[in-house]
């Protein structure tokens, strides 16, 4: 006869986790909504900051918040207190939005369009000069308009001393990869001129750069602070998540090469050419402009 001492022991089964309801589907995509409002973060509005523990702290509730996300061709980059639900666009998302859709907008010539982006592409350089600044979460970087200008502008003449040294120094044919095709437009436009108000021309460098700042700021990837140099501003958590996950590296290698050093105040200075090694040493920052 088995005595109840004699069973085998058997542990004792969890509790069958609850069905998602269909008003957990709701507040899963009421995350997602609040993470394509770019400017709007959870220490603003507390119906997000809860959807935002939410995630953190249910995982069935996070799966199905960032299922709804794909779905909708969304890359989750992070959920938490300091970025919200910060998302990037996949290339076949309704909410991409391409460079050329951009420079469309805010250029009429092509060649002002390639000039967006090395705009685009030095702002993110000077934000973020070091790989260990993209990986401190607790980083802010910094750019001016006018230090964003002299930046692109110290690399179109370090450009041009390597083709003279080489040789080398005549135009390149239209369709010429990489920084080689820039520099020379850019070193030859103005870098404010004016208009018969005295307003700057929006075809100069400087007048190029700026709307590709106030895009970022439309983007909530970068935050006014000052008017000086033509506009000061910082990143914001979104912009630090967005250069590290969307990285392009070849073109951020070809500026440090050059040993154009961004410094902290959004200007930026000439590496002695003893030390360009050491600044090639830190060209592992992933980069992506838009």
């Amino acid at each position: 006869m088995t005595t109840h001492h004699d069973a085998p022991w058997a542990p004792e089964a969890e509790p069958a986790p609850a069905a998602l309801t269909p008003a957990d589907v709701a507040d899963a995509a009421r995350l997602v909504s609040f993470g394509l409002q770019a400017k709007l973060l959870p220490a603003r509005d507390a119906e997000y900051a809860e959807l935002v523990r939410r995630h953190r702290e249910d995982p069935p509730f996070a799966r199905l918040a960032d299922a709804v996300a794909t779905g909708m061709g969304l890359v989750v980059l992070e959920v938490s207190a300091r970025a919200g639900m910060a998302v990037a666009a996949a290339e076949d998302s309704v909410f991409a939005v391409r460079m050329g859709d951009y420079s469309r907008r805010a250029a009429s010539e092509s060649t002002d369009r390639f000039l967006h982006g090395l705009a685009h592409l030095a702002v993110a350089a000077m934000a973020f000069p070091r790989p260990e600044d993209l990986a401190d979460d607790g980083y802010l970087g910094r750019i001016t308009v006018n230090g964003v200008d002299a930046f692109v502008r110290q690399a179109c003449r370090r450009l041009e001393e390597q083709a003279d040294a080489a040789g080398d120094n005549t135009d390149p044919q239209s369709d010429a990869p990489g920084l080689e095709a820039a520099w020379r437009v850019w070193a030859r436009r103005t870098a404010t001129g004016a208009t018969k108000d005295a307003r700057r021309l929006s075809g100069s460098t400087i007048g190029i750069t700026g709307k590709a700042v106030l895009f970022l700021v439309d983007s909530g990837f970068l935050q006014k602070t000052a008017d000086d140099a033509g506009g000061t501003y910082r990143t914001t958590a979104r912009y630090q998540l967005q250069v590290r996950d969307l990285a392009a590296s070849g073109a951020m290698a070809e500026l440090l090469d050059l040993g154009v050093v961004p410094v902290s105040d959004g200007s930026a200075t000439l590496l002695p050419a003893d030390h360009s090694e050491e600044l090639v040493a830190d060209a592992g920052l992933p980069f992506h402009s838009l």
